[in-house]
């Protein structure tokens, strides 16, 4: 085939809004299964957006942006259910950032000759592809923010808000998740920030640097600013989609803090969305139960949902839109307590 064939027909993002999933999860929570594991994750969300003393934590792991869910990330923000996010890279850059400079991800199919897919230069994520030569655009994008900033550590949320200013005024398609967190002072970490288009960009900019000063990302400088979000909130609610280190990284603040001699509470409401299996021990598979022998969730309200996120997230949140109860909700803007002296506004 030839590569206009193979990239034609977009991946159409959910929106969450066009509709109404509030008597499907209603009839979820009386059947058994995922149906019941997810109407209760639902309901466990709704308890975090309406507990006026909760700040809300988003974590993804995956490629869900990629395959639809992208808008549902950003009108989490955008309607005031989410405070913070912590992803991996690809999600952020490889995904929201690549497609808000006016890139697209392509329905595909596994069922194809990868080495033909790469003589093409088109990437692969199971069922969906990109355009290499875009992303490479994407790269080069990263290295063009980092050549303007400051040559100094940055931490990755510090440089995704610069990544969001660019965005503004630029956007080839405007309310990118990297864009709305901008505008509402969400911060946004990825701590493995340069697993990722980003990482392209900016090894890129410190070659050219040469010896010369130039940005670097301090994950560090995120693991602080992360926990300082935890001290400084009595309550907290975990949200994740799949596993990895978004979600260690989120549930770690609670012993970090511990460990600076600050006695925080573990995080109060905790929904994981996975497919993992839990007998290998990996920390995308250990159970929130698990967590709690850690220190880091309680299990009062924690619920593990064992489906592909992309088949109940728009569920559960057309179920927390039409709730309503977000509209009563007071913004937090932590990004603005983040801001180092000297930051641009």
């Amino acid at each position: 085939m030839e590569r206009k064939e193979l990239l034609r027909e977009p991946i159409r993002h959910v929106d969450f809004t066009a509709f109404d999933a509030t008597p499907v999860i209603e009839a979820m929570a009386g059947m058994s299964f995922a149906s019941r594991e997810t109407a209760r994750a639902a309901s466990i969300f709704r308890r975090m957006v309406e507990d006026p003393e909760c700040v809300v934590i988003l974590t993804l792991a995956g490629s869900t942006s990629a395959g639809g869910c992208m808008n549902l990330y950003a009108d989490l923000l955008r309607y005031n259910m989410v405070d913070a996010v912590v992803a991996t890279g690809a999600s952020i850059v490889d995904m929201d950032f690549f497609e808000a400079l006016g890139f697209l991800h392509y329905r595909g199919t596994p069922h194809t000759d990868d080495a033909e897919l790469r003589h093409l230069a088109i990437d692969r994520i199971y069922d969906t592809f990109i355009d290499e030569e875009k992303l490479q655009i994407c790269d080069r994008t990263v290295r063009e923010i980092a050549d303007s900033l400051e040559p100094r550590p940055y931490s990755s949320r510090e440089f995704i808000r610069e990544m969001g200013r660019y965005l503004v005024g630029r956007a080839k398609k405007p309310d990118s998740l990297v864009e709305t967190a901008y505008r509402h002072d969400v911060p946004v970490f990825c701590p493995a920030f340069t697993d990722s288009s980003a990482g392209f960009g900016l090894v890129a900019h410190q070659c050219a640097r040469g010896a010369s000063p130039s940005v670097s990302i301090d994950s560090v400088k995120d693991f602080r600013e992360l926990t300082q979000i935890k001290i400084a909130s009595a309550v907290t609610g975990l949200f994740m989609v799949g596993g990895g280190v978004p979600k260690n990284f989120a549930q770690d603040t609670v012993v970090c803090a511990e460990m600076l001699g600050k006695k925080v509470p573990m995080h109060k409401y905790a929904v994981q969305i996975t497919v993992a299996d839990v007998r290998d021990g990996a920390c995308s598979s250990s159970t929130l139960k698990e967590a709690s022998s850690w220190g880091k969730v309680d299990t009062a309200y924690e619920q593990m949902v064992y489906a592909e996120a992309t088949t109940v997230l728009p569920l559960i949140a057309s179920y927390l839109y039409h709730a309503g109860s977000w509209k009563k909700r007071e913004p937090r803007r932590l990004a603005r307590g983040l801001m180092r002296e000297g930051d641009r506004p």
